[in-house]
């Protein structure tokens, strides 16, 4: 089969930082299903890890983390899925991703694919729907389904108009939940107003009083999706007695968790990985989430992000995909598909 890797860190500009080469189609075994891939996203992972490489890999490494395709195969214990079934997901951390023509996953992690979305809008989806539904619903412990004992109830969402963030606030807003959300450009504050968010505040400015001038001396929850070490003396600021805070893009420095002491605030981390890369005993909840977001979607409620589709796969535009996520200036999602 076709696939697409690297075997060391250079500029993105480079013809060799992705290449295309012929690996053998793998042959699925127990939980396993083979997947065509149809659609894959580049995420702000897939860069890090890029970056991360040093030294020449002796094989190329593939990455990427969401698809939407066709499965082809299954193993022998799978139970959720059959051949010609359509699927999205965001695979595993340690395993090969989805820049490939056919692409092997636990079906624990695998959803349904919508059905009233291209591929490109639904492969822009796994990864930080995945993501957002964690972090607001099983590690804020927000409840997903029941905006009556929600409402009044106020969320800060730092860096609203990423990939992540985009999920984060359109599914806080179903909650029944006030969101701020932070943007600073006049296109981002648009974007971030139009998935969900009550209210925007400037990251680039002092996010306490940013959010103080909205009305709220503090908020019940906040989530983080930016650079935690820069807002970390805000969100202590900003957090309510007992309220709840997590984040998704760890820390270069030590955190003070003593700050939060006297409030009584609860902080977790929110890595999509951790159940597939653990194979933890609530891991088949990510095919339950993913069914949720396929329902959402289909329905209406939850809004694909893509914003940019590259035609087809291939390390040319692949290259090119991931220069728009380096950037960091990225709205919403960036798409590499193939013709039906």
């Amino acid at each position: 089969m076709r696939a697409i890797g690297f075997t060391q860190h250079l500029p993105i500009e480079n013809e060799k930082s992705f290449f295309e080469f012929l690996e053998p189609k793998p042959t699925p075994t127990g939980h396993d299903i083979l997947v065509k891939v149809q659609a894959t996203s580049v995420n702000p992972v897939d860069t890090g890890v890029r970056r991360q490489t040093s030294g020449t890999l002796p094989s190329p490494k593939v990455i990427g983390w969401d698809a939407y395709g066709t499965v082809v195969a299954v193993g022998d214990a799978v139970t959720l899925f059959q051949p010609g079934d359509r699927v999205f997901y965001a695979g595993s951390f340690k395993r090969p991703g989805t820049d490939s023509e056919y692409h092997l996953v636990d079906e624990r992690i695998v959803g349904h694919a919508p059905t009233q979305l291209s591929p490109a809008k639904i492969a822009a989806m796994p990864l930080t729907s995945l993501t957002a539904w964690e972090a607001l619903f099983e590690q804020l412990t927000i409840a997903s389904n029941d905006p009556a004992s929600n409402s009044g109830k106020t969320i800060l969402i730092i860096n609203g108009a990423g990939g992540v963030g985009s999920v984060a606030t359109q599914l806080a807003h179903l909650a029944g939940l006030t969101v701020i959300a932070t943007a600073s450009r006049p296109e981002t504050i648009a974007w971030t107003k139009a998935h969900g968010a009550d209210m925007v505040a400037n990251h680039r400015k002092n996010l306490i009083d940013e959010v103080r001038t909205l009305g709220y001396t503090t908020v019940d929850y906040i989530l983080e999706l930016s650079n935690l070490n820069q807002h970390w003396q805000e969100i202590v600021a900003l957090i309510k007695p007992s309220g709840h805070i997590a984040s998704i893009t760890g820390s270069d420095q030590p955190l003070d968790l003593r700050a939060l002491k006297q409030k009584r605030a609860t902080f977790a981390w929110e890595w999509m990985y951790t159940k597939s890369f653990y194979e933890t005993a609530d891991m088949i909840s990510q095919h339950i989430i993913l069914e949720q977001i396929r329902q959402l979607l289909d329905n209406g409620q939850l809004q694909s992000t893509l914003t940019q589709t590259f035609t087809p796969i291939n390390a040319s535009n692949l290259r090119a995909a991931h220069a728009l996520v380096e950037s960091n200036r990225m709205i919403g999602k960036v798409v590499l598909t193939n013709e039906d």
